[in-house]
């Protein structure tokens, strides 16, 4: 099989990149810089620029299966025009693709997998969410997953089976919200975000990669959620992060006043959470290697 990436040299796409080569699958990933084309015999980069609707099509020659990551980051101050941004980096690059498709009419791509986001769901200390549940957007993320998850069901009405994983907090040692979760703690200064009690809906990038592999494999359709078995709150995380960094937390948790003041509306990326439910991957079949937060924590920081 010969796999199309988007956003491949992100953290998620690096460590996907590197699950399917070791396989033996080939990969063509798209960017929108002209110095990260390369060229191997089962590596091969092309240029796309969604913004301005551009793509060379020659990316989908003999490709079976497409995985969409590209968006830009959400761990950047929320001003008006980044926030379209947000939403239209995730937006056009699913259209451009789409019409990519449509231009060159004979293709092989027989399976679409998109990334989504657990963002969909309600900020909720009780509620235990699994994809079955309903819901109606409300605020940014929300709203931004819809849109997501939209342009992405678009692909089959061409009759390409897709699949959707809502993605949850990733944890790795490269990059991602854990480094700048742990700085804090190393220094001796850690300490609970906002009321601690928020849930945190993990998945080790190990795991999320192999999980789209799976996806890819089996071609799941519809959509399922990309967490681990075992939610933590905040102050559980950040207790199990100090435990393996042997620190203390001394301080006092920080409060989601003074962490709007800071970072303002992004502030609620670290103090809303969800409990989500992995159980529909699970009944697929796929096995998580990493089921609870001190396990995965510990392979991170201390390999």
């Amino acid at each position: 099989m010969k796999v199309l990436i988007t956003g491949a040299t992100g953290l998620v796409g690096k460590e996907l990149v590197a699950q399917l080569r070791a396989k033996g699958y080939g990969v063509h990933y798209l960017t929108t810089s002209k110095n990260k084309i390369q060229h191997s015999e089962d590596y091969r980069g092309f240029f796309w620029d969604p913004s301005n609707n551009e793509m060379d099509t020659a990316c989908f020659e003999g490709v079976q299966g497409i995985v969409n990551l590209a968006g830009a980051t959400i761990a950047r101050r929320w001003t008006s025009s980044y926030k379209k941004e947000i939403q239209q980096s995730r937006t056009s690059s699913l259209a451009t693709l789409k019409r990519g498709l449509n231009a060159v009419g004979d293709h092989q791509v027989a399976y679409l997998l998109s990334a989504s986001a657990t963002g969909i769901y309600p900020d909720s200390l009780t509620e235990f969410y699994t994809e079955q549940t309903q819901t109606t957007p409300t605020g940014f993320l929300a709203e931004t997953v819809e849109l997501w998850e939209a342009a992405a069901r678009e692909f089959t009405s061409m009759g390409i089976p897709t699949g959707i994983l809502r993605i949850g907090l990733v944890l790795s040692a490269n990059g991602g919200a854990l480094p700048e979760i742990a700085k804090p703690v190393r220094l001796g200064v850690g300490a609970p975000l906002g009321s601690g009690r928020q849930w945190q809906s993990w998945i080790h990038i190990e795991d999320l990669a192999r999980m789209m592999v799976f996806a890819l494999e089996e071609r799941l359709e519809g959509v399922y959620n990309a967490v681990g078995p075992n939610p933590v709150t905040n102050q559980k995380l950040t207790q199990e992060i100090a435990r393996i960094l042997q620190k203390p937390l001394w301080l006092p948790k920080i409060p989601s006043w003074a962490l709007s003041a800071i970072l303002g509306e992004m502030s609620q990326l670290l103090t809303t959470g969800q409990r989500v439910s992995s159980e529909k991957i699970a009944m697929e079949g796929f096995a998580f290697t990493y089921t609870n937060v001190h396990q995965a924590l510990e392979e991170i920081l201390t390999s």
